[in-house]
């Protein structure tokens, strides 16, 4: 079995079946090794082990597995992110090898890409991404979202890229957080927010009639111009408010619930849909759907992956289904990989989808081109 594992993804790989050994060979890793840890090893636990590793200044990335019930793998993964390790899946035992191996081969790709960037650049600065934003080197990509009962495209989701002159096309995950930190982040959501209604407004003349979500910070949701400068767009482009859907992280409006409550409440009184986005990772998502008036409810894709072997995170998904609508929200799980993971969803009464199983995020004009109404 392991051999051919090795075949597909390349790896070196080393046992240990002494925890003494092991611990005095894990300092010897590479920056960029990967650990299958069992949680069930004859002389220690894989807790110790994982507090062991907390305490090394370049611990290895973690797979878990065990042959415990799904809570203890659940467990040990909020374990070892507290302590600061990166947990890049858990698994049960009996191992499923052809699932084994798509993990690692993706871990191993994955790895690989993120290495490359490092080895050729340090990341952009801030006068770059002034730059792009006032120069028109972002773009906007669409990632289609499915009605599961129907199968025709309901909505897109906005997310923005930065066409780097010389680093090429860069992610948001390597520069909202610059962005944030550096008081940018307003002018960006400005910029994704009017180019996403511009586009909107073209799909409406090309008689595709889809919604647009857009995501907000926790910045945006304390501006207090927001209502009146989104509803001024709107009528500009004449659009309903109702074909736009702001989301809003539970991370965002935990940090900024009293103040932003009147912001929200504002959009959603001009007709705005609100959208709770990654619903189940924060600590307080019932008070927040308590609270703001949310109209979509966002499964976090961290339960969507795992609903096809996972009978917790199926469990997970299906309440928070019953809960948005019990609670009149529309209902969306992302991060949808397989017909599997579509077919539960749709058979658990979710009622819309995305993700690559369906579509990655294409640029605007695959839209028109793949979902425009033929004549």
């Amino acid at each position: 079995m392991l051999s051919d594992v090795l075949e597909i993804t390349g790896l070196t790989v080393q046992s240990y079946s002494h925890a003494g050994h092991f611990f005095e060979q894990v300092k010897t890793f590479e920056h960029d090794a990967i650990l299958v840890l069992d949680l069930n090893m004859p002389d220690i636990d894989g807790i110790e082990v994982i507090r062991r590793l907390s305490t090394m200044s370049a611990p290895p990335a973690l797979i878990l597995m065990s042959g415990h019930d799904s809570g203890v793998l659940h467990a040990a993964e909020k374990l070892g992110r507290a302590q600061g390790l990166e947990i890049i899946a858990y698994i049960g035992k009996p191992i499923n090898l052809k699932k084994f191996k798509k993990l690692l081969t993706s871990t191993v790709l994955e790895a690989s890409k993120l290495t490359a960037i490092e080895s050729t650049e340090s990341g952009p600065n801030v006068e770059e991404l002034q730059w792009a934003i006032n120069h028109e080197q972002l773009v906007l990509h669409y990632q289609p979202q499915f009605n599961l009962s129907t199968k025709s495209i309901t909505g897109v989701e906005a997310l923005v890229r930065w066409q780097h002159p010389t680093l090429g096309l860069i992610y948001p995950e390597r520069f909202i957080l610059l962005a944030e930190q550096q008081g940018l982040i307003g002018e960006l959501t400005q910029w994704v927010v009017e180019q996403a209604i511009k586009q909107r407004q073209l799909w409406n003349e090309d008689g595709l009639d889809i919604l647009v979500s857009v995501n907000i910070s926790a910045v945006d949701i304390t501006n207090s111009t927001l209502p009146e400068h989104l509803a001024e767009l709107l009528a500009n482009n004449n659009l309903d408010p109702r074909m736009l859907m702001l989301e809003v992280t539970e991370t965002a409006l935990m940090d900024e619930l009293v103040s932003s409550l009147e912001i929200l409440t504002r959009l959603r009184l001009k007709g705005v849909g609100l959208s709770i986005d990654d619903f189940g990772t924060g600590y307080s998502s019932l008070s927040q759907l308590h609270r703001v008036p949310f109209t979509e409810l966002k499964i976090d894709r961290s339960f969507v992956s795992n609903i096809s072997d996972d009978e917790e995170a199926k469990a997970i998904v299906k309440t928070c289904i019953i809960l948005g609508h019990e609670l009149n929200l529309q209902v969306v799980a992302e991060g949808v990989e397989t017909q599997e993971q579509a077919e539960i969803l749709t058979s658990l009464g979710c009622d819309i989808a995305q993700g690559y199983f369906y579509s990655k995020p294409v640029v605007a004009d695959e839209i028109t081109q793949n979902y425009k109404p033929s004549v």
